[in-house]
């Protein structure tokens, strides 16, 4: 039996002829699906939907996706997907956890260095014809060794990049939900820190790796941000709403911090005006997991979950199905993935 399966962006070639042996494949292209009624319009022919983290599959798309099966996000993340709605409905939803953890650990180390080594102004001062010679003060950073490192959400991205900052000799501690076994991060000698106002007062570096959830909504806020050393950097790879990207460019402005490295934003793919002219800032158009290995394993994840499940495959064994017959598994709300 040939299926109809919604592709909302380009994914890889290799993602493509897996879904195509199965049926026949609409691949929108890059942006076209970001509104509801777009979605709405389209939806009720299909029996899959492989969407992006973008895509606000909402209960009235769900509602109207009459011969919708699954729902695969071509990402870790779902709150774009209402799940609740989903169940109701029996649509399955797939996720692709852990397979950008490397990338992203990688990517939080060069997000973290190109801002504390001030990187991205450095180069611009090269290309402008402003480089004459060598200068004992020009572009002074910090140094990583010796500084304490707090990393919110000590999920596998979070220990990931810990296990990165450990080998450039920083201390690390971490705010979870709850404590993790020691024995499970021997390597790292990470300590807890149950106050996420401990954690900021206490970190030259605060990395989010948290996923967003109504709790962590602005968990970085105004109060927070004051917390902090005023020469701390700020990073989040997690989701954007996590910060008040409004106090953030104010604390950034005022000197309150040190410096920010972004790659998601509370309105994306909009940035606050004030975020784009503060000072000692690495702002990037979400791109932690952009490596080719990692996002033709992001797009396998995700086709295999919507061959699974179109062709009646035991639900036991999709290993990333948020919904096992039809219930959800909720994430913890700090432990990041």
């Amino acid at each position: 039996m040939g299926y109809n399966i919604l592709v909302t962006e380009p994914i890889p070639e290799s993602n493509i002829k897996t879904l195509e042996k199965i049926g026949e494949l609409t691949i929108g292209l890059q942006g076209q699906f970001l509104s509801e009624e777009t979605l709405i319009q389209v939806i009720p022919k299909y029996d899959a939907l492989l969407c992006m983290l973008s895509t606000p599959v909402s209960r009235k798309v769900l509602e109207a996706g009459s011969k919708l099966k699954i729902v695969a996000n071509f990402a870790v993340g779902y709150n774009n997907i209402d799940l609740s709605a989903a169940r109701e409905l029996g649509i399955h939803v797939a996720n692709t956890p852990d397979v950008l953890t490397e990338s992203c650990g990688d990517f939080t180390m060069g997000l973290l260095l190109a801002t504390t080594r001030r990187f991205n102004k450095a180069e611009t001062y090269l290309r402008e014809g402003h480089f004459k010679q060598w200068e004992p003060l020009g572009f002074l950073g910090m140094e990583l060794s010796g500084k304490t490192l707090g990393i919110v959400g000590m999920g596998r991205i979070g220990q990931a990049f810990a296990r990165r900052a450990k080998a450039f000799g920083m201390h690390i501690l971490y705010h979870n939900r709850s404590p993790i076994d020691p024995s499970l991060i021997p390597d790292l000698d990470a300590r807890y820190v149950s106050s996420l106002e401990d954690l900021a007062s206490r970190s030259d570096v605060l990395s989010l790796h948290c996923p967003l959830h109504p709790s962590t909504h602005h968990l970085i806020d105004e109060k927070i941000l004051g917390l902090m050393p005023n020469h701390a950097i700020l990073l989040n790879i997690s989701r954007g709403p996590v910060v008040d990207e409004a106090a953030l460019a104010e604390a950034l402005h005022n000197n309150t911090i040190g410096g920010a490295g972004i790659d998601v934003y509370e309105h994306e793919p909009r940035v606050h005006p004030r975020l784009l002219t503060a000072p000692n800032t690495t702002l990037l158009p979400h791109i932690a997991s952009a490596t080719h290995e990692t996002r033709e394993a992001i797009g396998a994840l995700a086709a295999e979950a919507i061959v699974g499940i179109l062709q009646q495959k035991p639900t036991s064994q999709i290993s990333n199905l948020l919904t096992k017959d039809i219930g959800f598994e909720s994430s913890s709300k700090l432990s990041g993935e």
